[in-house]
């Protein structure tokens, strides 16, 4: 054999020798994504989204700013688990496709580890299946369809629903108020109100009154006449609205105008203070269930609305309540939570029991509902003033 190619041959077993001996390398692989709060460091990565601009912001706004000042409480005292909390917040525009993106952002771009929203049921009912599928839990503030938890096990919410709401202003109407007949008109293009009017109707007739007419309009719309002269015909002694306050009040002076002077009634889409502008006086006299009073002498409602009155120069509205509830339900879950694992947080909300909200002690139930109170408003001298009480 020619010595180059004995050479040749002696180096590359040599070279293979060493090879196999070499210790393996100590370069770590890359990770594979991991939820933001899973890392030892930085902040624990939260989200919420709803109207922010549109028709329906000063719904969305005021729910943003009763989660934010939830998240700074909490950051103030110290945090979760000794971490800050970090709020990511996105604009859906009251628009179902805005809130799919938003919702898709939130779990794939912010990798939360969990999201409060959407502010209305048929957003949340457009996410919560992508929500759920992501094993990232939810708690909506202000959803109050019966369907958003019933989409699955990692579906929260900490405001009463729909199926109670109806049913206790029906209560209302008839036990309060006296009313044996009333009319209806609802939202046709709007989850919440739909159901509000599904379950008003039923409980109203089984109480022994009559609906006397079911009109409908469109969300957008800036016309309410012709529903509204229906209604008037029929000659009803109130008239059921479940709308959002952004129709509702114009609804209320479009009916005056037609010298519908009936009462109206509604729910928890009303409370707004922008309902007042664009109402004026039209809604003297008429009422509607909401989530809380701020006449309630409660001691964590009174403590919740002086600290935000300082902070924001403002009275919270009820939607800020609900904000704020679910903020703090979620982050105490979060800080009971075992891990920070989307099963984990699961099971750290479904044991939230006589949790002290600023809306009512709430315990949630084995489908995810909050069982808390409710309250009848009732408009006077352009304020909305405590009239009842109704518990589950």
């Amino acid at each position: 054999m020619p010595r180059s190619v004995l050479l040749l041959a002696v180096f590359t077993l040599f070279s293979l020798a060493c090879e196999r001996k070499a210790p393996p390398s100590t370069t770590p692989e890359r990770p594979s994504v991991q939820p933001r709060a899973s890392s030892e460091q930085g902040p624990i990565v939260i989200g919420t989204l709803g109207s922010l601009t549109g028709s329906e912001a000063s719904f969305g706004t005021v729910v943003r700013d009763g989660i934010q000042f939830a998240v700074d409480e909490v950051n103030a005292a110290g945090g979760v688990k000794g971490r800050k909390v970090e709020l990511r917040s996105y604009d859906t525009q009251g628009k179902i496709e805005e809130s799919v993106a938003a919702a898709k952002r939130l779990l794939t771009q912010d990798q939360v580890v969990l999201i409060l929203g959407d502010v209305t049921s048929s957003g949340s009912l457009a996410i919560a299946d992508a929500v759920q599928a992501a094993r990232v839990p939810m708690v909506t503030p202000s959803s109050t369809h019966p369907d958003v938890t019933k989409k699955g096990d990692f579906i929260f919410r900490t405001c009463f629903i729909d199926p109670f709401q109806g049913g206790a202003m029906a209560r209302f109407a008839r036990e309060n108020l006296k009313l044996d007949r009333v009319a209806v008109l609802h939202d046709s293009k709007n989850a919440s109100s739909l159901g509000l009017s599904d379950t008003f109707t039923a409980a109203f007739k089984k109480l022994g009154g009559t609906v006397v007419a079911v009109e409908s309009y469109s969300k957008g719309d800036t016309d309410y006449r012709a529903s509204l002269l229906a209604v008037k015909q029929a000659k009803p002694q109130a008239v059921y609205v479940p709308g959002f306050y952004s129709e509702v009040g114009i609804i209320a002076r479009q009916a005056r105008e037609l010298g519908l002077t009936q009462p109206l009634l509604g729910g928890d889409g009303w409370d707004s203070a922008r309902l007042f502008e664009l109402a004026g006086g039209a809604l003297e006299g008429s009422s509607f269930s909401s989530h809380y009073a701020l006449d309630n002498p409660a001691p964590e409602l009174r403590r919740f609305a002086s600290a935000f009155q300082a902070r924001h120069g403002r009275q919270p509205e009820a939607a800020s309540a609900l904000g704020y509830d679910a903020a703090r339900v979620a982050l105490a879950a979060i800080e009971r939570a075992e891990s920070f694992s989307g099963p984990a947080i699961r099971d750290a909300l479904a044991r939230t029991k006589d949790f002290p909200a600023a809306t009512g002690n709430l315990t949630l139930d084995a489908d995810r509902n909050p069982v808390k109170p409710a309250v009848i408003l009732t408009i006077r001298e352009g304020q909305a003033r405590f009239a009842a009480a109704v518990t589950p």
